[in-house]
């Protein structure tokens, strides 16, 4: 018999409000969080749109001193990793600290803290370079910080898959957890990545919608006139514990992560699988894992973040999965594409889904693409008793996670 694993905290950093229930009801009510960018001149980019973390101060989460030497990226995971910490009530002291583990990572890293730290070597030289350039810039260091703060001593480790990268630290975790490495992981990840290089490289790939004028509508997954994904940033983080650990402190349970699957597309640096065989094989994994059946499954969080290639062989493969009767939606339209932080925040709405019976709508689907022969959630939210929800997370270079939710143990 497996160890189970629940989840008992949770903490979100969005563009849409930085707790759980902020990001519940904007999905419900349809209101986007997408806007145009701020923390840089964005006038001489195609793109000039993304999900920003309004008034961010870390100060308010961690010590100013200790904010000073971490990347937006760090800050905004701390952030995200205290408050699930206090949401579950989990005490770590020198009696459990061995069994805490920490796997909280980045799919990108430090940007800004690269470009402006090239730009001091190069206008005054390498000695104006700041000796905490690598901490700051290694997608690892937001495990390690937290590990710090909070004398967390199991496991230590991060995992960089892009936009899977969330979702493989949480399964990883779990896993971990499975086999007795650890008690408790606070697992999930970070991003930060609305900075001019990763902005131009997005841009230089046409991977980004140019909606400029609308940016509210301008991420559309499913829709005939899609044109790309919508960056955004933000953090999240979730405690996972065994579930006999959880009872015996009498933590509140907020799901259960009933299975976890992966799979490489083996097939192209930027571009999915057409044929959808690489999802479809993570989405199996995770079943088989949870040890349910495809009729089990009540709702799909689809990764699909609007781009044309990416949105249609997700479609593929959900239905050569579980048939054209489950239903689907994307709410990347409210929060943005988390990339490093997009499996985690949508695990999250997976958890809501499953605990308030209710499927949040596909904002911006207006004219479906013809041919997806799936049940995409669109219009208003529906009810739907669900007791299993997957939340699949894709990423370049041929990642492929998937998450399988359920209620907490009675």
């Amino acid at each position: 018999m497996k160890r189970r694993v629940v989840v008992t905290g949770v903490g979100i950093i969005s563009p849409v409000g930085n707790d759980l229930d902020s990001l519940w009801q904007a999905c419900l009510a349809g209101r986007s969080g997408i806007r145009e960018v701020t923390l840089f001149d964005v006038s001489a980019y195609a793109t000039r749109i993304a999900g920003e973390v309004p008034n961010f101060d870390p100060a308010e989460h961690m010590d100013p001193k200790l904010a000073r030497r971490c990347d937006r990226f760090s800050q905004l995971g701390v952030a995200a990793s205290m408050q699930a910490l206090a949401d579950s009530g989990l005490e770590i002291t020198p009696a459990n600290r061995d069994r805490v583990g920490v796997l909280l990572s980045s799919g990108i890293g430090g940007l800004a803290t690269w470009e402006e730290q090239f730009r001091r070597l190069l206008e005054n030289g390498p000695g104006k370079v700041s000796p905490f350039l690598v901490p700051m810039l290694i997608g690892n260091m937001l495990s390690g910080v937290v590990s710090m703060i909070t004398d967390a001593r199991g496991p230590n480790l991060a995992v960089t898959t892009a936009c899977a990268t969330s979702a493989h630290a949480i399964g990883l975790a779990t896993d971990l957890i499975r086999l007795g490495r650890a008690e408790v992981f606070l697992a999930g990840g970070a991003e930060a990545a609305v900075v001019p290089t990763a902005f131009a490289g997005f841009c230089a790939a046409r991977a980004m919608s140019r909606r400029n004028d609308d940016p509210a509508r301008a991420c559309r997954p499913f829709d005939q006139d899609r044109d790309g994904f919508v960056m955004g940033e933000g953090a999240g983080a979730v405690v996972l514990e065994e579930l006999q650990h959880a009872r015996a402190r009498g933590a509140k349970l907020w799901a259960e992560v009933l299975g976890y699957g992966m799979s490489g597309d083996a097939y192209h640096f930027t571009a999915p699988r057409p044929d959808g065989d690489g999802a479809a094989a993570a989405m199996t994994a995770a079943l088989l894992d949870a040890g349910v059946s495809p009729r089990d499954v009540g709702y799909v969080n689809a990764h699909a973040p609007g781009t044309v290639d990416g949105d249609a062989m997700e479609a593929l493969a959900v239905r050569a999965v579980l048939g054209e009767e489950t239903p689907v939606s994307s709410t990347k339209p409210i929060h943005g594409h988390l990339l490093g932080a997009a499996g985690v925040t949508e695990m999250l709405i997976c958890v809501q889904v499953v605990r308030e019976g209710l499927i949040p709508h596909t904002l911006n689907c207006d004219r479906p693409e013809e041919g997806l022969q799936v049940d995409l959630v669109r219009g208003q939210p529906r009810k739907a008793a669900v007791s299993v929800a997957l939340s699949n997370s894709f990423g370049f270079g041929g990642h492929n996670a998937v998450l399988v939710v359920g209620p907490p143990p009675e």
